[in-house]
């Protein structure tokens, strides 16, 4: 029987087809209202964009104009912009701006369910469908729950590193209006999409991918969609609109504990009956005959197999049918591998030789905020031993399996700092990979205050894990890890990992404040 008291899922948005915008000429003297400055970029680059093309843009947003100081601050200084033509609404919305406006450019962020000010607005776009409607460029787009901004950030470095003139953009905090006009037939671009992202594209047939990947589904954002259905048929729209001459690039390995409650056992196979593109698979164990795509051998090696057709018409005849096109990388973690493989098997479609793509790739250090190494602190003790802590960042670990995988990804025991605000996820895969995988049982555990870290703590007493805090804050936390590390003899190499595995928004403006703020916590305390 139905509970009458949980909450209905969003009824998505179906938009028009096309752009409000025929052509860019067209934003000239139209009246525009930014729904969403914010501190990550999409907002700044839509109204420095809307201005420079002759609009005259209203910016409101709920947050003050003292948090916003700083996306303030950038338009305001850049003296080629003529900011004549530009409003500020800020600690408020208005529902006359919505209703007088000839556009809204609506933040991903904002919800439309339920919205008055949204459902007041004549026309809605994003930066994503401002510049997938002007652009010509090859579209690579990357959508899941885990995995995405490694994935985007390996296949830009690869194409560049190959000799391509590519851009990267999207939920990795680039706003591809930024470099819309550097854009052409032959520049691939690389976007990273969230399912939010992807929503606002419902109905446009704006987006359409000539290589599409969707990583590793799992559980995500509940709290928002409340149904798990809800969350991936967001996420299906990447490929909506392929053709057969496209490519989508789905999982093939089961992941049935984490489906949600769906009885799905395997998205991938959900997907690859749906897309009209050509199908190709990743797998850490190796494809049956017949299946084409990329997995890892027993050594860890990346191994791609494609039919002759599409060697020859798109890997431009360098390999054999299977070919080795990942070995050795720099970056920690079994499923980065596969995040990486994932790009080569992208570079092998863009016609990069496979020895080219082992080379290029194994030079790849990651990116800022998964499982980034930034700081080393050594300590000497009174025995005369010494031992090395080493630092990484995960903060974009918002999900409990990537802070579960941050504590095996080493492949020795960590010290885990973990915990953050609930998101309305299943936080138990963090306890069960600690409690299965003894032997890279971290050595200890710090958590931080948070919804999330009271689930987590239920859960780490049930399995008997012992950890320290909740603290109330970074400082907190660190200082007690410093005090501990110091009152301990040991020696040789540890690895000190800062991973989640939720949101923290109490605490932090996003994800990328909180590891840019755990580096410099880190730095300041461990000198």
């Amino acid at each position: 029987m139905a509970d009458l008291n949980e909450p209905l899922p969003p009824v998505p948005k179906i938009y028009p087809e096309g752009c409000f915008f025929d052509k860019i000429e067209d934003i000239a003297g139209k009246h525009v209202v930014v729904m969403g400055l914010g501190l990550n970029g999409g907002g700044e680059a839509s109204v420095r964009f809307l201005l420079k093309h002759g609009a005259y843009v209203l910016v409101t947003d709920m947050k003050t104009a003292e948090q916003l100081a700083p996306t303030i601050k950038s338009i305001s200084e850049d003296r080629d912009l003529d900011k004549s033509r530009l409003t500020y609404r800020l600690g408020e919305h208005k529902i006359e701006d919505f209703e007088n406006a000839d556009c809204v450019i609506k933040n991903p962020g904002v919800k439309y369910d339920g919205n008055k000010f949204l459902a007041a607005a004549k026309a809605i776009e994003t930066d994503i469908s401002l510049f997938l409607h002007f652009t010509k460029a090859p579209i690579i787009a990357v959508t899941g729950s885990k995995g995405k901004s490694s994935t985007v950030s390996a296949i830009y470095y690869g194409l560049r590193e190959a000799g391509f003139e590519a851009f990267l953009g999207g939920n990795i905090t680039v706003s591809p209006l930024t470099f819309l006009e550097k854009t052409s037939g032959t520049t691939p671009v690389v976007l990273e999409l969230s399912s939010w992202q992807l929503a606002d594209l419902h109905g446009r047939k704006a987006l359409k991918p000539h290589i599409a990947i969707i990583t590793k589904i799992i559980p995500d954002h509940q709290n928002f969609y409340h149904s798990m259905l809800a969350y991936v048929a967001d996420k299906k729209l990447i490929y909506a609109d392929q053709t057969k001459n496209d490519f989508t690039i789905l999982d093939f390995d089961d992941d049935a504990a984490c489906d949600g409650g769906t009885l799905i056992d395997n998205w991938g196979n959900i997907f690859a009956k749906e897309t009209k593109a050509q199908v190709l698979r990743y797998s850490k164990s190796k494809l049956p005959e017949g299946v084409f795509g990329v997995w890892q051998d027993k050594n860890g090696n990346g191994i791609c197999r494609l039919p002759e057709k599409l060697l020859s018409r798109y890997a431009q005849g360098h390999g054999k049918t299977t070919d080795t096109i990942l070995k050795e990388l720099v970056v920690p973690g079994k499923h980065m591998r596969l995040n990486v493989l994932n790009a080569a098997l992208v570079l092998e479609l863009m016609g990069v030789a496979p020895e080219q793509t082992v080379e290029i790739l194994g030079k790849w250090h990651g990116i800022e905020h998964r499982l980034e190494f930034f700081h080393s602190y050594t300590v000497k003790y009174k025995s005369g031993n010494s031992c090395v802590f080493k630092f990484y960042n995960d903060s974009a670990a918002t999900v409990p399996e990537a802070a579960a995988e941050a504590t095996q990804a080493f492949g020795k025991p960590v010290v885990f700092l973990t915990g953050g605000t609930d998101k309305g996820l299943d936080l138990s895969p963090v306890a069960d990979a600690i409690s299965k995988n003894t032997a890279f049982k971290p050595s200890s555990i710090y958590m931080l205050e948070g919804s999330a870290s009271d689930k987590m703590i239920c859960d780490f007493n049930r399995a008997n894990i012992s950890f320290n805090g909740p603290f109330k804050n970074l400082d907190e936390m660190l200082r007690s890890l410093k005090n501990d590390i110091l009152s301990k003899n040991c020696s040789g190499e540890k690895v000190v990992v800062f991973s989640p595995g939720s949101t923290s928004f109490g605490m932090f403006t996003n994800e990328f404040d909180r590891g840019n703020q755990f580096k410099e916590k880190v730095r300041e305390i461990f000198i």
